[in-house]
């Protein structure tokens, strides 16, 4: 599973997380590392007009804080997409946190109970309060990762990670996202 979602849980105030984050246009010029991946990743990426009405159509005001790092290449497949989602639709804003500086937020989002695996996008409402978080993969690339994926080298793993990461071009994070949008705000969706 790469969302997690729990009602219940709805209380966990993160403004002050997100005043420190860094716009993704700033984070990503302070980038040291894969700049020219982050680069080509950000100018390519598309997201359909269908997944921004439908990001528009959930209520409310929503920030997504990222957790990554420049030298991670998941995130290079899969935050820019997200970002260019967030800059199309007009009550999505999208902001970034080094990993590495924020490891007690890191710790409360771990994959599997146990990695500090990243990207990691945290979901808020608009009063600043954890709903919901995604990551590191998008959920079918997450299972053939740990599962038949285990069965490879891992060069070869990774090689067919990233073939799959191109292919799919961030379409599948993307959806996650606003399909875990559409969960946490109740307005439903289309499946």
């Amino acid at each position: 599973m790469t969302s997690h979602f729990d009602p219940a849980s709805e209380t966990a105030h993160r403004q002050a997380d997100w005043e420190r984050a860094a716009p993704y246009i700033d984070w990503l010029d302070a980038a040291d590392e894969l700049e020219d991946l982050w680069a080509s990743a950000t100018a390519r990426a598309v997201v359909s007009e269908d997944l921004v009405a439908r990001a528009e159509a959930v209520p409310g005001e929503w920030k997504l804080i990222v957790l990554s790092e420049d030298w991670c290449l998941d995130a290079t497949s899969t935050i820019p997409p997200v970002a260019a989602l967030a800059a199309a639709a007009s009550n999505l804003d999208l902001r970034v946190l080094d990993r590495d500086d924020n490891l007690e937020l890191m710790d409360e989002h771990l994959t599997n109970g146990t990695a500090r695996s990243i990207p990691i996008v945290i979901v808020l409402d608009g009063g600043g309060v954890e709903r919901a978080w995604w990551g590191p993969r998008p959920a079918d690339l997450q299972a053939w990762f740990y599962g038949d994926g285990q069965e490879m080298e891992k060069e070869d793993r990774y090689r067919e990670l990233r073939k799959w990461y191109a292919r799919d071009r961030g379409q599948t994070t993307v959806r996650e996202i606003v399909e875990l949008l559409e969960e946490v705000s109740g307005a439903g969706g289309v499946a």
